[in-house]
């Protein structure tokens, strides 16, 4: 390990981290590291060999509980020297005392079974042009004439939204909310009715597939109006989301609007899984940081 060190992310690895995982083929957004960020500075770590960038890892806190592991890369030409596993613990040294989440890919579920994390779903990347017809579209059209007006999320007073997204998330993450929902060139749209938030979506542009997270609905029928809004504001209406397979009425829903599955990826958690509204879930926020 002679030359092997671990610090704190600067502003320059954060784009490099972005980098690395589009080589991984997880098409994160083209600015989500700036919403990551805010969410827990010190979160991201780098490992470097003679001070050159060769593996990264995220362990953010969020409140006095929880955390997040994502990000974790080692570069192809390195691995298998320890590096990786290196940064795991420290990442995870990071969170100690905490229930710890992360989304495990196919060929890493093994090992991270092995430090400690169980299931609890897959989320399971669908991507594709949204149609017309299929499941869904015309409960969309139903859901609009019943009463629900979609408007711009940042229409709405921030401690409202902060507060229907907790329900669907193991801890208050205002700053980050903030940032997701806000940043340039991003669309958030909520579905109101009588005052009350009954869907939230956001969607932002990546190198692929434009990616839609979250996808929070209290019905399919508003789901699928917020994502057939959310798909007109893509170059070519093509859409991504992560759909947790504990919700089947979402599964079925972006299954009947002409989406395919692309990737997969397993939820897991250190300990029991946290209470949080499944059935409202059409789309999780982001692989990375739950």
């Amino acid at each position: 390990m002679t030359g092997f060190e671990i610090t704190g992310a600067s502003a320059a690895d954060m784009e490099l981290i972005r980098t690395w995982a589009d080589e991984e083929g997880w098409n994160p957004g083209d600015s989500d590291r700036f919403a990551f960020a805010v969410a827990d500075p010190a979160g991201f770590l780098v490992g470097r060999i003679d001070g050159e960038p060769v593996a990264c890892i995220s362990a953010v806190r969020y409140g006095a509980a929880f955390g997040f592991i994502g990000f974790y890369i080692t570069r192809p030409a390195v691995r298998g020297r320890g590096y990786g596993m290196q940064l795991w613990h420290a990442g995870m040294e990071r969170l100690d005392g905490r229930l710890v989440g992360l989304d495990g890919v196919v060929d890493q579920q093994d090992n991270y079974r092995k430090s400690g994390f169980r299931s609890a779903w897959n989320n399971v990347r669908h991507e594709g042009v949204p149609q017309a017809g299929g499941a869904g579209a015309g409960a969309g059209a139903d859901a609009d004439g019943a009463g629900v007006e979609v408007v711009g999320a940042g229409s709405l007073p921030f401690g409202q939204l902060a507060a229907y997204d907790r329900r669907f998330f193991p801890a208050s993450r205002d700053a980050f909310l903030s940032a997701w929902t806000g940043l340039p060139g991003r669309t958030a749209l909520a579905a109101v009715r009588d005052g009350r938030i009954e869907g939230l979506g956001v969607i932002r542009p990546c190198s692929g597939a434009s990616r839609i997270g979250p996808l929070y609905a209290s019905t399919p029928g508003i789901a699928a109006a917020l994502l057939h809004r959310l798909a007109e504001h893509t170059p070519d209406g093509a859409v991504a989301v992560d759909v947790p397979d504990a919700n089947p009425a979402a599964t079925a829903l972006l299954a009947g609007l002409g989406l395919v599955p692309s990737f997969e990826a397993a939820r897991m958690y250190t300990g029991p899984a946290p209470k949080v509204e499944l059935a409202g879930m059409y789309g999780v926020t982001s692989l990375e940081l739950g």
